[in-house]
C-alpha cells in the first residue's frame, strides 16, 4: 500500500486559513482517487473532500466555498486549502487514497496517513 504523510496542521483563530499537505510514497499515486477526512474529538471520522482521477471534486456541505482540494502542478503532493476556518473545523485531518473505481465522499479508501491536527479557537 502507498504510504501517506500529512503536514501543515496548526492552531489558528477563527477566520484564519491553513493549507494541509499530503505526500505519497509512490509517484503517480495522487493521480488516483484521493481524499481528506477529519475526526473531531468524540465524533466519527468524516470525509471532507475528494479528488478523482480526472479532477472531479466533491466536498461535504459544511466546507463548500471555504475548502479547496488540489494537487500540486510540479509534484504529487495533495493539498487542502482551508479558508474562513471555524471552531467546528477543529479535528485531526487525514489524507486517504484508493485505486480505481468510484471516488465519492462515501467511497472506501485503502491507504491512510497518520493525520495532522487542526485547532481553531480564539
Amino acid at each position: 500500500q502507498v504510504q501517506l504523510s500529512e503536514s501543515g496542521g496548526a492552531s489558528v483563530q477563527p477566520g484564519g486559513s491553513l493549507t494541509l499537505s499530503c505526500d505519497a510514497s509512490e509517484t503517480g499515486y495522487s493521480t488516483m482517487c484521493m481524499a481528506w477526512f477529519r475526526q473531531a474529538p468524540g465524533q466519527a471520522r468524516e470525509a471532507v473532500a475528494t479528488r478523482g482521477k480526472f479532477g472531479t471534486k466533491f466536498y461535504t456541505d459544511s466546507v463548500k466555498g471555504r475548502f479547496t482540494i488540489f494537487q500540486g502542478n510540479a509534484n504529487d503532493t495533495l493539498y487542502l486549502k482551508m479558508n474562513s476556518l471555524k471552531p467546528e473545523d477543529t479535528g485531526m485531518y487525514y489524507c486517504a487514497a484508493k485505486g480505481s473505481g468510484d471516488c465519492y465522499l462515501g467511497s472506501s479508501f485503502t491507504s491512510w496517513g497518520q493525520g495532522t491536527q487542526v485547532t481553531v479557537s480564539a
